[in-house]
C-alpha cells in the first residue's frame, strides 16, 4: 500500500477578510513560513485555495510533522494548522488516506467526516464525500460511533484542482496577521514577563519589531542582559523581533538619582529611556514605540505618569497590555515561552536606584524642573551612540542603512 506524502495545512482567517490587498498578506505569510521552516524537512509552501499548504520531503515521519506543526501554531497570521496528506483524486484513495490521518488525530470514540470540493470537475458531491468516506471509516472502526456535533474527531477531505487533501490532526494558532504587513515598531524590552509579551502581541498585529533594552550596567552586572537574549531567542522562532539594541543605562541613572528628588526617579529614568528609544526608532524608520505597561500595575503606570512619560516623545505609543490583569500576562508569557526566562531574577536598571516611595500622581511642570538640570539631549546622543545591536533571524526585518 502506497505511503501518501505529509502536508502540513496552515489556515489564516484574518488574511481572508482583507479585499484586493488580499494576495499581499499571502505572500507575506508564505515568505515567513519559509524562512522559518528552513531547517526543517519541507519541499515548498504553497498558496492553494485558500490557505498555505507546507509540502513534507518523502518519508517524513509523524513525529516530525508534528514538531513542523507545533514550530507554526506560535506563528503570527496561522489561525490554525492541519497535519495530514496528500493524494490522487479516487475515493478508494482517499480512504485509505482517511484512515492513515484518522490514526494520526490519537484516541477518541466518536468521529466525523466533512468532504468539500473546490471544483466541480470531481465527479463527487461533498454530501456523496462525507457517505462514502464515512463509511469506509465505520467499517474500519467498528467499535467507534459517528457524531454529527462535537465529536471527539472531524476528518477534513478537501479535494481541490489537481489532488485531495486529507487530515485530522488539527491544533490552533495565534492567528492576527503576518509579521511584515504592519509597519515597524520600537519596543522597550526588559527581563520582566510583561514587555515580551506586549512585544509579542504587537507582532501579532503584523509589526516587525525591534527591541530595545536598558542595562543597568556599569552599575550592576549584566545578568540582565543575557536573559533578555533568551527571551529574544524564543520570539525569533517566530520571526517576532529582528533587532534588540542593549542601552548601558547605569551611570545615568545614577546621575538622576544624586541629583533628582527621589520620588521623581522612576518617572526621570523613563522620560530618558523613552526619548532614546525614540531616537534609535527614527534610526530604524519605526513608527511607533510599544511597552508593557499595565494601567495601575506599578507606581509608573498610572495615568499622571503615564502622560508624564509620554510627554517627551512625539511617536504613537502602544501599551497591548493596558487592560489586562497580571494572571491574564503571566499565561501569555507562558504559552509563548519566556515565562520561565522572566521568572529568574537579576539585578537590572529597573530595580537599580529605586525610590521608597515613588510618586503616583506626578505633575508635569514639576517633573519638567526637576529634569531641567541635566543635559538631557546630551545623554540622549551619549545613549544612542553606545547602543549596541544585536541581531536575529526574522524574515520581514531589514537593518537600517547606514548614513
Amino acid at each position: 500500500m502506497e505511503a501518501f506524502q505529509r502536508i502540513i495545512l496552515v489556515h489564516y482567517h484574518e488574511i481572508g477578510l482583507k479585499g484586493h490587498n488580499r494576495s499581499t498578506f499571502e505572500k507575506r505569510l508564505q515568505k515567513n513560513l519559509e524562512a522559518l521552516l528552513a531547517l526543517w524537512p519541507v519541499v515548498t509552501v504553497h498558496r492553494v485555495a485558500g490557505r498555505l499548504v507546507v509540502f513534507l520531503k518523502e518519508g517524513t515521519s509523524f513525529e516530525e510533522a508534528c514538531a513542523v506543526t507545533d514550530a507554526l501554531v506560535l506563528t503570527p497570521g496561522v489561525a490554525r494548522v492541519s497535519c495530514g496528506f496528500k493524494c490522487a483524486r479516487d475515493m478508494e484513495v482517499i480512504g485509505r488516506a482517511a484512515l492513515d490521518a484518522l490514526a494520526d488525530a490519537g484516541p477518541f470514540e466518536t468521529f466525523k467526516v466533512h468532504g468539500r470540493r473546490n471544483h466541480t470537475d470531481f465527479p463527487v458531491d461533498s454530501m456523496a464525500i462525507n457517505r462514502q468516506i464515512g463509511e469506509v471509516l465505520c467499517l474500519a472502526h467498528p467499535d467507534k460511533r459517528v457524531r454529527m456535533k462535537d465529536p471527539d474527531v472531524t476528518v477534513n477531505v478537501e479535494v481541490v484542482q489537481n489532488a485531495a487533501y486529507v487530515y485530522a490532526r488539527s491544533v490552533r494558532g495565534i492567528g492576527g496577521l503576518p509579521v511584515g504587513s504592519s509597519g515597524k515598531a520600537m519596543c522597550l524590552l526588559s527581563s520582566g514577563i510583561d514587555s515580551p509579551v506586549a512585544l509579542w502581541r504587537t507582532a501579532r498585529r503584523g509589526a516587525t519589531c525591534v527591541a530595545v533594552t536598558f542595562s543597568g550596567r556599569p552599575q550592576t552586572s549584566d545578568a540582565a542582559e543575557y536573559l533578555v537574549d533568551e527571551i529574544c531567542q524564543v520570539l525569533q522562532k517566530n520571526g517576532c523581533v529582528g533587532r534588540l539594541y542593549v542601552v548601558p543605562f547605569g551611570d545615568y541613572q545614577r546621575e538622576i538619582s544624586l541629583m533628582a528628588p527621589p520620588a521623581l526617579r522612576i518617572i526621570l529614568y523613563r522620560r530618558l529611556m523613552f526619548r532614546v528609544a525614540q531616537a534609535l526608532a527614527r534610526k530604524e524608520r519605526a513608527g511607533a514605540l510599544v511597552t508593557g505597561e499595565s494601567l495601575g500595575q506599578v507606581a509608573s503606570q498610572t495615568m499622571e505618569n503615564i502622560a508624564c512619560t509620554n510627554a517627551v516623545v512625539d511617536l504613537p505609543v502602544f501599551r497591548p497590555l493596558i487592560g489586562m490583569d497580571k494572571l491574564e500576562i503571566i499565561g501569555d508569557a507562558q504559552r509563548l515561552g519566556t515565562f520561565e526566562i522572566s521568572s529568574q531574577d537579576a539585578p537590572d536598571c529597573c530595580t537599580l536606584f529605586m525610590p521608597r516611595s515613588p510618586e503616583t500622581h506626578a505633575k508635569l511642570p514639576v517633573v519638567e524642573e526637576a529634569e531641567a538640570q541635566f543635559p538631557i539631549d546630551e545623554w540622549v546622543e551619549e545613549l544612542v551612540a553606545s547602543a549596541e545591536p544585536h541581531d536575529y533571524a526574522c524574515p520581514s526585518y531589514k537593518p537600517p542603512k547606514s548614513r
